[in-house]
């Protein structure tokens, strides 16, 4: 049977359709594609709208926990714990309340949360004197009201203190129903208060210091900031019906924590040397401040840094600010005649100290060296025009010292220079805290500085500026028969207790002398405490303190060492080691004082101060204290 044909009008319409539904479809495509572009590149949705159905993504920076700073005997110098800052949603359960099918409910319900709220607010009013009930009270009542859900109740308490908040009425039932927010942080503290803050150095909370602040920034803890702070850690919070949480389609860093620093200081010697420093000086209104270091002779540990000067803060009370030991510069006085007489000694211009040079009523030849009285009263008692090495260096003779610097290295000064280097006292050398300042020491080639008079005053302490850290260096290489050390403060750096970089001695000049010389030295700085100026402020020490005074005056502006008052600015040093037989320990103290009509010498303030920390400690040492039981039996 033989099918009708479909006639060719038919199938042009059919086509037609076809065609007409294809061309619909094509526009339709292009709409929607334009749609998806103006989507996607131009329209921008209504931010109210966008926020109520977007989840807020907050990036949050992790603290980690900065190290520990320890003092040499475990003892925290700095440490970080922490704290809790507790908030409140004062939204919490309100919504659910107010959609209760039976509304006497619903109100009933509000009205047990307010009373919760009442409760809680007495509640931390009791834990915590500095919080008014009433006054919390209205601001959670306020802030239900407005719907705040960021309400700040207490913060930086303890733990114990935050576990007594969370057992409070509303508090207990959970931060869903009671609406509590607790947040962490840490917090540095500094368990013996101003002691050595000056060398510990202050971050304030747990925050790692700016770049540009680390140089600024004092002590340890600017220092060495990024290996106590650790590294921050990353974490992504979206905002929920359940509070702030965790974004997983986000990435997480986890925090590194900071490492710990131990420190060659011992906080007992640091409190007692303090303590000395304070004793002196606290009832002194001239005085514009004091240091005091001591330092470990064999290896260059510091035991003990003390700096005090008046804070404006305080009332002018003496504290940690300024780094007299580092950061303090000037004309070290009588204590560089040990410079003088040690380089004519190494250089074999004398073998002894009881030889003996004229005294030529004070005046240094070919110079024009001020004539120094001193020589005059000399050869007035002792009826004698000859002076050995070891009574200039006892009555601490300007022109003794001077003589023996321009007599002997008057054709070649830069011979005096370099010994001056050799001896450490020309060159800054990388400390453990920022701000260490170069020596300033004249250049025998540049006319602009040097003169007549330079080499002379060199030889017996002006002419050249030296930091109390640099004149302590270079005495402890006396004390260790030769031997400069590198003074230091961190022993190493430790992760939960192990050791991950041990630091410990160096050394700057492996011989600056014989040990012959060293000895001979010794038998000098011992005269001096002995029968010389620092004999009566060492009356009543518990060992033998080898060691030298000096003083030296600050200049005002225009140059003058006194101001149109007659005043002066003192700059009183002491410098020793102990005991001088077997040196274990060398100190320095210097006093700085304002304009002044008093006196403060070396052998005053310095050498007391030292006298005290001398006694404890070869008191309280364990090394000292076996001995004195064995002399004792």
């Amino acid at each position: 049977m033989r099918l009708p044909q479909q006639s060719t009008k038919s199938r042009d319409r059919i086509g037609l359709v076809l065609y007409i539904f294809y061309v619909l479809m094509l526009v339709l495509a292009a709409l929607v594609l334009v749609k998806l572009v103006y989507f996607q590149i131009i329209w921008k949705p209504d931010p109210k709208i966008a926020g109520a159905l977007t989840p807020s993504i907050v990036k949050r920076t992790i603290e980690p926990v900065r190290g520990n700073i320890i003092d040499c005997n475990g003892r925290l110098l700095a440490m970080s714990y922490p704290v809790y800052d507790i908030h409140m949603d004062c939204t919490v359960m309100k919504a659910e309340f107010g959609k209760m099918k039976n509304k006497d409910k619903g109100r009933q319900r509000e009205e047990e949360w307010m009373r919760k709220a009442r409760a809680l607010a007495e509640g931390l009013a009791e834990l915590n004197p500095s919080v008014n009930a009433d006054k919390l009270y209205t601001q959670i009542k306020e802030g239900r009201s407005s719907g705040r859900k960021y309400l700040p109740i207490v913060k930086g308490v303890d733990r114990t203190t935050m576990l007594k908040i969370k057992s409070l009425p509303l508090y207990n039932e959970g931060a869903n129903r009671g609406g509590m927010i607790v947040e962490t942080r840490n917090v540095r503290k500094y368990p013996y208060g101003r002691l050595a803050r000056r060398t510990i150095g202050f971050v304030r909370d747990n925050k790692g210091l700016p770049e540009e602040e680390i140089k600024g920034n004092p002590g340890l803890e600017g220092r060495y900031d990024a290996i106590l702070h650790g590294k921050d850690g990353r974490e992504y919070l979206k905002q929920t019906d359940r509070g702030r949480v965790r974004n997983y389609d986000s990435s997480y860093v986890r925090a590194v924590d900071g490492k710990d620093l131990r420190t060659t200081l011992n906080i007992d010697y640091q409190d007692v040397a303090d303590r000395a420093l304070h004793d002196q000086i606290d009832t002194l209104d001239d005085i514009e401040g004091a240091c005091l270091v001591l330092m470990e002779v064999k290896t260059g540990a510091i035991r003990a840094m003390v700096n005090l000067s008046r804070d404006p803060n305080r009332g002018g009370a003496f504290e940690e600010i300024t780094n007299f030991a580092i950061g303090r510069r000037c004309e070290p006085g009588s204590v560089f005649k040990t410079v003088t007489l040690l380089s004519v000694l190494s250089d074999g211009y004398y073998k002894s100290l009881d030889e003996t040079i004229p005294t030529n009523h004070g005046i240094v030849k070919n110079t024009k060296m001020r004539q120094d009285v001193h020589i005059l009263d000399w050869e007035r008692e002792h009826k004698t025009k000859e002076i050995s090495l070891l009574d200039g260096f006892k009555i601490s003779s300007n022109y003794v010292y001077g003589a023996l610097a321009v007599e002997n290295y008057a054709k070649n000064p830069r011979q005096y220079v370099e010994k001056v280097y050799s001896y450490g006292l020309g060159d800054t050398f990388d400390f453990d805290l920022e701000g260490l300042l170069t020596p300033l020491v004249p250049n025998p080639s540049d006319k602009a500085v040097w003169s007549n008079t330079t080499l002379g005053t060199m030889g017996f302490g002006y002419s050249t500026e030296e930091t109390p850290l640099h004149i302590l260096t270079f005495y402890n290489a006396i004390a260790n028969k030769g031997k400069m050390v590198k003074p230091y403060l961190v022993e190493d750096i430790e992760k939960a207790g192990n050791v991950t970089d041990r630091r410990g001695p160096s050394v700057l000049n492996a011989s600056i002398c014989s040990r012959a010389i060293a000895d001979t030295m010794t038998r000098a700085l011992l005269s001096v405490t002995e029968d010389g100026t620092a004999r009566y402020s060492m009356r009543g020490v518990k060992c033998k303190v080898a060691g030298k005074t000096g003083t030296s005056f600050g200049t005002f502006p225009g140059g003058g060492y006194s101001d149109a008052s007659g005043r002066r600015l003192y700059r009183g040093t002491f410098v020793g080691y102990f005991p001088a037989e077997d040196p274990r320990y060398t100190a320095i103290s210097v006093v700085y004082s304002n304009p002044t009509r008093k006196s403060y010498q070396g052998g005053g303030i310095p050498a007391r101060a030292i006298k005290t920390l001398v006694n404890y400690v070869y008191t309280n040492d364990p090394e000292f204290r076996s001995k004195i039981e064995k002399k004792s039996k």
